[in-house]
This record gives C-alpha cells, sequence and structure tokens, in this order.
C-alpha cells in the first residue's frame, strides 16, 4: 500500500477493529477510509464491489473472515471476476485479491473449519495460492496483488501464531504457480499444502527413508513440472491433506502423475487425508480428524516397507 496507491482493502470489521485476526492493524490510521474499507456483512454486495473497482484500475484486497462465508459471494468470483478477461476479449483485467481463512485446529466447528479448496477447481481464469508459513504468507500475497488476474489466497488459521524472520521487498516474494522443495531425497516424493507443511517437515524426522518434502504453495495452476520431476527420481508419492478424502486436491495430483510416470513408479501413490465426515467441534475429536504427525510417519513407514497404499484410519475401524 506504500508503493501503490491503486491498492485498497475492504472486509468485515478489518478497519476499526483491525481485522477479526488483526492482519489490518493500523492500517486504518496510516492509509484512511477511502483505501482500507468497513463492509456490511455483504459478502456479494462488496465483492461485487471490488470486481467493479478492479475494472477500473485499482487493486482491491478482499478478506473475507472464514472461507465458508465464499459461498454467497462465489458468483461474483467465480462467474464474474474469472471470467471477465475472457468475456471482454481482453480489454479488461482484473487484478482482485481474496483472502480468506481456512482450516481445523482452533475448535470453531463444523461450519467454520473446512478448507474448501475444492470450490476453485473448475474455474478458468481464478488463481489460489495457500500460505504455509509466515514468509509464504508475505510473498504469496504481494505477488498476487501484482499479478492482474483475480487471486485467491488461503490462510489456514491454526498458522497464525507462527512467526519468523521475514524478507521483505522484490527478494521476498513467493511466485505463483511454483512450488518449493523443502527437503531433498530419494525414496519419496511428500507433497503438503497449507497447515500440512509443517506436519511433513516433522514426520520426515522418524520417517525409515529419505523424503523429499515439497511444498505445493500454488494450487491453481499447480507445479506440474517439479512434482513430476521428483516422482520420477523417487518413483513414490504421498500427498498429504487437511482436505476430506473425496475431491480432495490430491486425487488431481495423483491422477496426473500417475499418468506421466507410469514406468517409474515403483508402489502406487497414495493420499493421506481427513476422513468423509463434518469436522467434530469436541478438541479431541477434531484431533482425531485432522492427519497428525503420528499418523503420517506411521501411513508412510508402511507404504516404504510394503510398496503398497496403507489403508486410512477409519477403514481399518470398519473392518
Amino acid at each position: 500500500m506504500n508503493e501503490n496507491s491503486d491498492v485498497i482493502l475492504m472486509g468485515e470489521d478489518i478497519a476499526a477493529a483491525g481485522g477479526p485476526w488483526k492482519t489490518s492493524e493500523g492500517l486504518l490510521d496510516k492509509f484512511g477510509s477511502e483505501r482500507v474499507m468497513d463492509t456490511p456483512i455483504a459478502e456479494m454486495g462488496f465483492m461485487g464491489m471490488a470486481l467493479g473497482a478492479a475494472c477500473t484500475g485499482l487493486r482491491p484486497v478482499v478478506e473475507i473472515m472464514f472461507v465458508e462465508f465464499l459461498g454467497v459471494a462465489i458468483d461474483q468470483l467465480s462467474t464474474e471476476a474469472a471470467k471477465f478477461r475472457y468475456l471482454s476479449g481482453g480489454e479488461l483485467s482484473v487484478p482482485l485479491v481474496v483472502r480468506a481463512t481456512t482450516g481445523a485446529g482452533l475448535g470453531f466447528g463444523a461450519q467454520h473449519s473446512q478448507t474448501l479448496e475444492s470450490w476453485f477447481y473448475q474455474t478458468p481464469g481464478l488463481k489460489l495460492a495457500v500460505v504455509s508459513n509466515p514468509q509464504s504468507a508475505y510473498g504469496l500475497l504481494r505477488s498476487a496483488i501484482n499479478d492482474n488476474n483475480p487471486v485467491v489466497v488461503l490462510e489456514p488459521r491454526s498458522l497464525f501464531a507462527n512467526r519468523e524472520e521475514l524478507i521483505r521487498g522484490e527478494e521476498g516474494f513467493v511466485p505463483l504457480g511454483k512450488a518449493k522443495i523443502i527437503n531433498e531425497g530419494d525414496d519419496v516424493t511428500i507433497v503438503g499444502l497449507g497447515s500440512t507443511v509443517e506436519s511433513i517437515k516433522k514426520a520426515s524426522q522418524e520417517i525409515d527413508a529419505s523424503s523429499e518434502l515439497i511444498d505445493l504453495l500454488t494450487l491453481i495452476p499447480w507445479d506440474k513440472e517439479a512434482i513430476v520431476e521428483s516422482v520420477r527420481k523417487t518413483g513414490r508419492l504421498v500427498t498429504v491433506e487437511e482436505n476430506p478424502f473425496s475431491g480432495g486436491w490430491g486425487s488431481e495430483i495423483i491422477a496426473y502423475v500417475t499418468s506421466k510416470c507410469y514406468k517409474e513408479l515403483k508402489a502406487p501413490p497414495f493420499r493421506i487425508t481427513a476422513p468423509d465426515t463434518l469436522i467434530p467441534f469436541n478438541e479431541a475429536l477434531e484431533k482425531k480428524y485432522l492427519p497428525s504427525v503420528e499418523y503420517i510417519k506411521e501411513s508412510i513407514n508402511k507404504y516404504i516397507i510394503t510398496n503398497e497404499a496403507p489403508p486410512s484410519w477409519w477403514e481399518e475401524l470398519e473392518v
């Protein structure tokens, strides 16, 4: 906002209150109410306002308190914003950024704890990035604001308390569409996204194999080249997802990689996910719902030993 006066911010309680998660604290005093705007509880309305502002040359950043609230504004985002460049024959661009918090682990219950990346899979014209640490929160957002297309940036709430020293300015930008190799390895490729990146880093310390860890960072478009190159080296692939099993982002990745790397595979790729059930409010049940570090470690160790995809924990309960 210091560098570009076209950048504006809008959302519920983001101005006077400093944001429901305090991510915009102090911005109203610094930039004023014309650039930092509190909105009514009317997501469809202010998403439409942001779309219009983007088409006239501004670069709006819209904050959505919980990703579920995008459900009442999905038309403005997926049907309108994502299509305007195409429908206008390239005359209009929509440099719109939508930030939304996601995920379980903090006891917000079934209606406020989902990840919902799947809402955007079949929306050409839209980009989707997912934050995994403070640096990616900074770098992905800076890249998204500079992009001339609508970009959704999902921010797992369970990571908000994490702290690290930031690289600021252009050196700290995280490019959209590029995955990050966290650790190189030879035996298995493990792909995480958002909250699961920290989990795979911890689990890998006790996995009995040389693990190549990848932070996907951008889901639309995802980095096909990086994942395929890694799997061709390791011969094994595991995706670790916070979302339910059905329709999760790993399905697309495994389908694509299998079609490209079939001959190089030493074992069938498999997915570690949450179960197909509502997210519990109860703390103990919520912890069971999420893929824990221990569960990730045990599943991948079984996979390495047997070269077979191990059953999910809920499948073992059904036997």
